[in-house]
């Protein structure tokens, strides 16, 4: 049964966005999707309406005028090439969207301003955090030490905007890591690259041997936690809804705790392949050509909690930790692999023989996967804190099914060659 309830969604063809309209579709009265251009048929409860984030509040208002709802999602994110401009872009999106409310008028309807970040916000691109990670944790706001991030500017500028001039409004804050979903067109996402690396490996595998893993040896047997982007979508929605939850930040991941040493393999048979049994053995020359190694700045993240948690190696000196150098590890390096002859003439290959989207392997966002599977230390997210606010995790949602499901969508999209 449809509810009353009405809601706009900001960045609406991003891997998150595009599974927070279809979540809110399916019970909302209306839905509006903001984005630069509509990519998805959609429900007849959905409107699109077309949005430049990088102009000005008063471009956005004159091309938002009537476009009015009680929930706000604000889920767009524009990649740029430094975190200073990161910090910019991002904030000035954010900032420029909200006066845009108040120029036309819509700000009044607003009941709840949802802002979608990740766990950048413990600084999981920097180096060694504190596990699991929790939502009281402290921020790297000291800019002598770690690079603006552009997540601590959104929360200001949401913070400010509620409490200060609109104190009618709540906001809720959300931390997903290491997203598993598909867009049409978005190629930054693990899914692709992952599998797109598995399919072009199994096509270069002429003697059967198998496939090796990319990442580091060290991340394949530690823990990472992922969020599925339909299970982010299902608690937005919640956390909109629920009265509890106002003004508060949350990380949102998949109740299991994953490893790669159980999901490689699982990937490696999804594909009709194996996992190479030496894969990480210096012989295995796929291992040693692309091999690399990059250090990461210090201090690592956990050394603002050094002291308080034991971790200060001396001298009163919190920024030495008594933790292992943090690194960024690639048996195989995709930016370079993906460059070379071999490689790009397997795939032109393999795209011709099964009709697939010809483009998708040069889209695709090697360098972000290299950082992915490449760390050398554990990422952990905890989900206390939703659940003491009352969250129910889906349970037909696991990290291997939320895999196993996008692996399916990108082969209904021609990126991938159908499973055999």
């Amino acid at each position: 049964m449809s509810s009353e309830n009405t809601a706009i969604v900001v960045g609406a063809t991003g891997i998150l966005g595009r599974e927070i309209v279809k979540e809110l579709a399916k019970d909302f009265k209306k839905v509006h999707a903001l984005s630069r251009s509509k990519k998805d048929d959609c429900p007849s409860n959905v409107e699109h309406n077309f949005i430049d984030l990088t102009s000005s509040a008063e471009e956005m208002a004159n091309t938002l005028k009537g476009v009015e709802a009680e929930y706000i999602f604000f889920a767009a994110y524009l990649q740029k090439d430094s975190e200073q401009e990161n910090w910019d872009v991002n904030g000035d999106m954010l900032l420029n969207y909200l006066k845009s409310l108040e120029l036309t008028g819509a700000v009044k309807h607003v009941k709840r301003i949802i802002l979608v970040t990740g766990c950048k916000q413990y600084g999981v691109h920097l180096g060694q955090v504190k596990n699991p990670m929790l939502e009281s944790d402290p921020w790297l706001r000291d800019t002598s030490l770690y690079p603006p991030n552009f997540y601590y500017r959104q929360q200001d500028i949401l913070r400010e905007f509620c409490e200060k001039s609109h104190p009618e409004i709540s906001w809720v804050v959300t931390y997903p890591n290491d997203v598993i979903g598909f867009a049409n067109g978005n190629f930054m996402n693990l899914a692709s690259g992952l599998a797109l690396y598995v399919a072009v490996s199994k096509e270069l595998d002429s003697d059967s041997k198998g496939i090796v893993w990319p990442g580091g040896e060290a991340f394949y047997t530690k823990f990472d936690t992922f969020t599925s982007s339909k299970l982010h979508a299902a608690f937005c929605k919640w956390a909109a809804l629920t009265p509890g939850t106002a003004n508060q930040a949350f990380n949102v991941v998949n109740d299991d705790v994953a490893s790669w040493q159980d999901l490689w393999p699982r990937v490696a048979k999804r594909f009709g392949t194996k996992v190479r049994e030496d894969q990480f053995s210096d012989s295995v020359g796929v291992g040693v050509k692309w091999k690399s190694e990059t250090e990461l700045p210090n201090p690592p993240p956990i050394a603002l909690l050094a002291g308080e948690i034991g971790l200060r190696s001396g001298g009163g000196d919190d920024k030495k930790v008594n933790v292992p150098g943090s690194k960024l590890e690639q048996r195989v390096n995709l930016t370079k692999w993906s460059q070379e002859k071999e490689v790009k003439e397997a795939w032109d290959r393999l795209a011709e023989r099964e009709g697939l989207q010809k483009d998708a392997f040069e889209k695709a966002t090697w360098g972000f996967l290299d950082f992915i599977l490449g760390r050398n230390f554990d990422v952990v997210a905890s989900m206390s804190k939703a659940k003491r606010f009352g969250w129910v995790s889906p349970p037909s949602i696991d990290t291997w099914q939320a895999l196993d499901e996008v692996f399916g969508e990108l082969e209904e999209a021609k990126v991938l060659p159908a499973r055999k």
